[in-house]
């Protein structure tokens, strides 16, 4: 399983959310392109950066977060306000390992699938669920779409993965629910990272042996230091199988 430690900016610097909150965030006291090395350097194969600013619509971050593709010295997974082709082009162009999209991909289908074959495992579709329904515009949004037919539309896309997101625990401060996320990983063939799920180093240790979870987005607890990187890489890596041995 992939840990991705996770930077979410707004405004420049390092956030958490508060029930998913642009107007009520948690402002970390770390530099940015600082804690994106400390990544790397305790093992971390790639990172996850979130640009807040872009995902509410009040400018971005670009300068900073170009900065921490150079600096981090492993794939950077972006996500954050990608609502066009051109945008996703841009970005793969400066670098960035992976291009996350949500609510393009629920009002262009046919869009991010063509970008998903012209950036075959480059593409991450984002699974935002909300009471049974997908929502869009950064959770902002309610929308007519249920997660298993928003999910089956792209099935035979070269999707990198499909990161998941059950708001309604992310709301309520509570442990993320893994019976819903694995519910929905259940019935795709792409690699499902799950979000919102780990605040225990524990909390790696059970996600690790959840059918078609490949990954996790570990942000709030790594600032707050509720779990060590290093610890939680350690945890997630694969338990080499034992082999009969022969005489």
């Amino acid at each position: 399983m992939i840990i991705y430690p996770t930077l979410e900016l707004l405004n420049g610097k390092c956030v958490s959310l508060k029930r998913g909150r642009l107007d009520e965030p948690v402002i970390w006291h770390v530099d940015p392109l600082e804690t994106a090395r400390q990544f790397a350097a305790a093992g971390a194969e790639w990172m996850h950066v979130t640009d807040m600013n872009a995902l509410g619509g009040d400018g971005n971050n670009d300068e900073l977060i170009e900065e921490i593709i150079r600096a981090a010295g492993i794939p950077v997974q972006l996500g954050g306000g990608f609502r066009s082709r051109e945008r996703v082009e841009h970005w793969i162009g400066k670098g960035a390992g992976r291009v996350v999209v949500g609510t393009m991909a629920a009002h262009e289908p046919d869009w991010v699938t063509q970008l998903a074959n012209r950036h075959p495992d480059q593409i991450v579709l984002a699974v935002d669920m909300f009471q049974g329904h997908v929502m869009t515009e950064g959770w902002q949004k309610y929308s007519a779409l249920e997660p298993e037919t928003f999910v089956a539309a792209f099935d035979a896309a070269p999707l990198a993965g499909i990161i998941v997101t059950d708001i309604d625990a992310d709301i309520e401060d509570q442990d993320g629910r893994i019976g819903v996320i694995s519910g929905l990983a259940a019935k795709t063939r792409h690699p499902v990272i799950a979000r919102g799920t780990i605040r225990t180093a524990d909390d790696v240790a059970r996600l690790k042996y959840v059918y078609n979870i490949a990954g996790s987005l570990i942000g709030r607890a790594l600032l707050s230091k509720d779990v060590d990187l290093a610890e939680a890489l350690l945890i997630a890596r694969p338990e080499p199988e034992r082999v009969a041995e022969f005489q």
